[in-house]
């Protein structure tokens, strides 16, 4: 199982309307182009010193070449769409991750 993680820390002046825009748009346009099974959102509890909140959003998928796929056949527009709303107001990178373990 592949994690792709979106670290993004966003403006204070547009914070609640960005996590409004990831819950109610964002996050169900991505889940449907069918190549992640699930979504979260957390929320990171370190002050950074630049200002703005940062927030992890994590979308699972089963695999590597399904991940290539999403890069290749979504996620340009998705890019545009967040920079032509939120510009400079959002600083965003991304993480890869593979699932190891997982122990409850």
């Amino acid at each position: 199982m592949i994690l792709y993680n979106v670290t993004v820390n966003i403006h204070e002046s547009v914070q609640d309307q960005w996590l409004q825009w990831m819950q109610q748009t964002r996050i169900p346009a991505i889940l449907a182009t069918g190549k992640f099974s699930s979504a979260k959102i957390v929320k990171v509890l370190i002050e950074e010193e630049m200002g703005g909140t940062t927030y992890s959003i994590q979308f699972t998928t089963d695999s590597k070449a399904t991940l290539e796929k999403y890069y290749t056949e979504d996620a340009p527009r998705f890019r545009q769409e967040s920079y032509q709303l939120f510009g400079e107001k959002m600083l965003a990178f991304r993480t890869e991750l593979e699932l190891i373990s997982e122990h409850n």
